[in-house]
């Protein structure tokens, strides 16, 4: 049998004998997340063996496999599979690879090949980066003498390590960073190590940014070497002192306010831990107006949903706008909830609920008008578009516009009135169904049609300058999602501000809606049918208001599948603010 066969008897046993990489399909939605479902005691110990003496290359080189997957990480014990040279070099931090199955080591001489499957990396900071490229999907190694005894030469810098090992043993939280502004906080989700060290690798990772971060999120805390320890008390208050971190000033309120908001939206994740106290030298601060401590809860100014979003529901309904709980909905007082069908297909309502945008019935405009003032009739805000998609607004009050026009997808933002012109890779120039921006204004997400191969969910990260205007959006990049290749995707809409809901349709007259990481990272989350044709999906990720499938019937409640059918008529549009 040759070596790809065997691997694929491996892989397939490998998934057989692992329930953390069989992920659920079926069920409710919950948004959950990801990196396995094993907590910190679940983790068993692992005491990662040296080379035993005079060991052939093919122990050596299995061995150091093995002494990576030690628990707790021991890499000490890998790096005596190394040369002296090697091992002073060896720079594992640099990123995280893991794979479902491997082959024996194929031995060469002093050259040594192990064939892997199922890879996917993550970067130095935890942050989920996807499939491996082809040529990691082969470890080569070196070996010499040294001392009478085989050592690897070239190890790669990378902690490389089983998929379900990492699924029990790391899990995903988010890191909170800040718009260029100041003004709200951004989310970027990393992999950390579960166990008692998780706030200190936390604060670790806070205080050490990514450079891929630059003109998407800053950072109001000091950067440089972080502190080696955060202890909690049996209270649950977690105490930081950045006293040794680069050279630290003392921060004035806002600046302070900004990293207090930072490290407890940060650690509030973390169970037990309830506040924080933070130092600079052994000198506690006072928050402004507060005590010493400064409970996780705080900062809600800053929430990442927008901290005065709207919670109501919006819709088109008979041709006028409507609002409200999905069986109280009331035609809004402003121009387009009047009586009659304003000739409108689709709405964007903004954030804080006082403006609505409506795209005309031809695709070809856009018009604008109050929700709740009735003193002022709706205006025309574009015109001349060729089949513009439901408008998407962020924090900063920008209105973000797809037009698929005949050549392909144009992406634009409206300064004002004016339309901005701005290309978005692999998203520009093609036909696209739908699209989101997060309400920080820093991601990017469209569903493309691509012809052959199914629609594909596409993610890239917008920059800003430091006035906090648009400056470019990055690379976008495509998310997976089960069984899309066999499918179409109807909808997608935001269930948290790292994660997504995904409609698409399936057998007959059923569909699909499932929670999917933004980043694309593996996740628990789960899966659930829904009887009838969906035709929109509308939800929020503030993690408080319910999500909803709309079906020609009514508003399916994709938390416990009850159906609100409609009242006086079918809902089109139906959406939260956004």
């Amino acid at each position: 049998m040759s070596r790809r066969r065997a691997l694929v008897a491996v892989v397939a046993t490998a998934l057989l004998a692992s329930g953390c990489v069989q992920m659920p399909d079926s069920g409710p939605i919950h948004d959950v997340a990801s990196g396995g479902s094993g907590s910190a005691e679940e983790a068993p110990a692992i005491d990662a063996a040296p080379p035993p003496a005079q060991a052939p290359p093919a122990d050596i080189v299995t061995g150091f496999m093995g002494a990576m997957a030690g628990w707790p990480i021991q890499v000490g014990v890998a790096r005596q599979y190394l040369s002296k040279e090697a091992a002073a070099a060896w720079n594992p931090t640099q990123a995280t690879m893991t794979y479902v199955g491997k082959l024996p080591p194929d031995i060469n001489g002093n050259s040594a090949t192990i064939e892997l499957s199922g890879v996917e990396r993550l970067d130095e900071f935890g942050a989920w980066e996807g499939e491996a490229p082809e040529s990691q999907q082969e470890l080569h190694f070196s070996l010499t003498l040294e001392n009478g005894e085989f050592r690897i030469t070239n190890p790669p810098n990378a902690l490389i390590v089983p998929a379900d090992w990492f699924a029990q043993r790391f899990t995903q939280m988010s890191l909170y960073f800040f718009d260029q502004t100041g003004s709200i906080l951004v989310p970027e989700p990393v992999f950390v190590p579960r166990g008692d060290q998780l706030a200190s690798t936390l604060v670790s990772r806070l205080l050490q940014p990514s450079d891929d971060l630059r003109g998407v999120s800053r950072s109001f805390l000091p950067a440089g070497d972080p502190p080696l320890s955060v202890p909690v008390t049996d209270e649950g208050v977690a105490e930081i002192d950045l006293g040794e971190v680069g050279t630290v000033p003392k921060p004035d309120d806002p600046t302070l306010s900004r990293m207090l908001a930072q490290l407890g939206w940060t650690l509030r994740q973390v169970p037990g831990i309830r506040a924080l106290r933070l130092s600079f030298g052994g000198q506690v601060v006072r928050p402004p107006g507060n005590d010493a401590v400064y409970t996780v809860t705080e900062g809600g100014r800053y929430d990442p949903t927008y901290a005065k979003a709207s919670q109501q529901l919006y819709a088109l309904q008979n041709g006028r706008l409507v609002y409200g709980e999905p069986d109280e909905l009331t035609p809004a007082v402003g121009p387009l909830g009047a009586e009659g069908d304003h000739g409108l297909r689709s709405i964007a309502v903004s954030l804080d609920g006082s403006d609505v945008v409506g795209v005309t019935s031809d695709g070809t405009g856009l018009v604008t008008a109050p929700v709740h003032a009735s003193d002022t009739d709706p205006r025309p805000l574009l015109s001349g578009a060729a089949d513009l998609l439901p408008p998407a607004w962020d924090f900063a009050d920008r209105l973000w516009l797809v037009d698929n026009a005949p050549s392909g997808a144009r992406v634009s933002y409206l300064e004002g009135r004016r339309p901005v012109s701005i290309r978005v890779p692999g998203v520009s120039g093609h036909r696209v169904r739908s699209f989101l921006v997060s309400r920080d204004g820093t991601r990017f997400v469209a569903v493309v049609a691509d012809q052959g191969r199914g629609d594909q969910i596409r993610v890239g990260r917008v920059r800003h300058d430091g006035q906090g205007r648009v400056a470019a959006v990055a690379r976008t990049r495509p998310i997976p999602v089960k069984d899309v290749q066999r499918s179409r995707i109807v909808d997608v809409a935001w269930t948290s501000p790292t994660s997504i809901l995904v409609a698409r349709a399936g057998a007959g007259q059923s569909s699909e809606v499932s929670t999917v990481p933004v980043d694309g990272a593996p996740s628990e989350s789960l899966s659930t049918p829904v009887g009838g044709r969906v035709l929109g999906l509308a939800a929020s990720p503030d993690g408080t208001s319910t999500p909803f499938a709309v079906t020609p019937e009514g508003l399916v409640d994709l938390d416990t599948g009850t159906v609100t059918p409609f009242f006086g008529g079918p809902l089109r549009s139906a959406t939260y603010v956004g």
